[in-house]
């Protein structure tokens, strides 16, 4: 065998690419105009089939029994889910460039103390429990807490072991949502992870930004971005910071019997003191989700989530109410790599805010069966 071939085949082991693929088939009770499920991050439509979403993920990561310090992770990501991970123009200036990217980053290890890993690029954000994919996750819809707070962030992040059991970790990010900032302000992450026995894992976020732009679109400038896109100053531009705490943790009561909490804390300011004809009261999300899973056998398991959030201030939902959700998840597993999830999900508020079948009305309440159907492929052991 050449040199070359034999560097290929090393390269090739060392690198797994997986394929994903989720769809699903949902029914709304109340046959909402449009087939829409509001405030679902991505069960978003009913009586219809549905592509969620389908995954290529390529993951090159660094081996230090084999001397290799770096490594590169690539995920890329079409449908609906896709549409509801990455942004808006009011918060992407370019959405469209880095649509189909939900995380591409590299990895060093450097070898200070018990090893410290930096990443450098854009990931998935690790505040709130939930994550990207439908495997990982105990239940087939998202919760609030997943919907609203940030799905990514592009900057630098450190893993900082400082004993076996206990991790912190530390980012600076260009904001939430952003793979390119629209201000100057660079948000930060403070938290740890920590294991206090080997079936309890406890994570702990304080999330420091400024989402405020200093900037909007114009209809014309000397230099534009792209062909079609300017930008003008706004002045004076708010400046109020972000604030989230975020904790959750998972408990291993017995190999089949699974426990976890997640608790919120959302603040948000437009001005960080008050400016002329502007309000600097905040608003302020808060509330959290509980959740319990048991695996009757290695195919069967179910799951049920409750959750709360108060939303102060419409910044999760556009009005001030108090959401309430529960969820029902029975899963069976057909076979290594296809899962089949059946589930029933009630929301309910204390204000009208869900669809009904008549236009303009809205109702207290709303309620939905869902069948999900999820395969995936590819050597990549655990959670993706």
């Amino acid at each position: 065998m050449r040199p070359q071939d034999s560097k290929t085949l090393d390269f090739l082991r060392d690198t797994t690419i997986d394929v994903g693929l989720d769809t699903y088939y949902a029914y709304n009770f109340n046959a909402p105009i449009g087939r829409v499920n509001l405030l679902r991050a991505y069960d978003v439509l009913s009586n219809e089939f549905s592509l969620n979403q389908a995954s290529l993920i390529v993951d090159h990561p660094p081996d230090l029994t084999e001397g290799r310090r770096w490594g590169g992770r690539l995920d890329l990501q079409f449908g609906q889910a896709t549409d509801t991970l990455q942004g808006n123009p009011t918060n992407e200036p370019r959405p469209d460039i880095y649509r189909n990217i939900f995380q591409v980053y590299g990895t060093y290890i450097i070898p200070v103390g018990k090893a410290v890993t930096v990443d450098f690029g854009k990931w998935g954000s690790s505040i709130g429990i939930e994550g990207n994919y439908m495997k990982d996750q105990m239940n087939y819809s998202r919760a609030y807490w997943f919907n609203f707070l940030p799905f990514y962030h592009m900057g630098l992040r450190a893993s900082i072991p400082v004993t076996d059991r206990f991790t912190v970790n530390y980012w600076v990010v260009n904001g939430t949502n952003q793979v390119e900032a629209t201000n100057g302000f660079k948000d930060e992450l403070f938290g740890f992870t920590a294991k206090p026995a080997k079936t309890v894992t406890w994570t702990f976020n304080y999330y420091l930004g400024q989402e405020h732009p200093d900037r909007t679109v114009a209809p014309a400038c000397p230099i534009p971005v792209q062909p079609g896109l300017c930008f003008q100053a706004i002045r004076p531009a708010p400046e109020g910071r972000t604030h989230i705490f975020d904790t959750y943790a998972t408990w291993q009561a017995t190999p089949k019997l699974t426990f976890a909490l997640e608790g919120d804390w959302f603040i948000e300011r437009l001005w960080e003191n008050a400016a002329p004809l502007e309000s600097s009261a905040p608003s302020h999300v808060d509330g959290g989700a509980a959740y319990i899973q048991y695996q009757f056998t290695s195919k069967l398991a179910l799951a049920t989530r409750a959750e709360y959030m108060s939303d102060r201030g419409g910044l999760f939902s556009g009005i001030t109410q108090a959401l309430k959700e529960n969820t029902v998840t029975f899963d069976y597993t057909v076979a290594p790599g296809f899962l089949m999830r059946y589930e029933w999900r009630r929301d309910y508020s204390n204000q009208p805010s869900f669809l009904t079948d008549v236009q303009g009305v809205l109702t207290k309440e709303q309620t939905t069966a869902t069948v999900g159907i999820i395969w995936w492929w590819g050597r990549k052991e655990g959670a993706w």
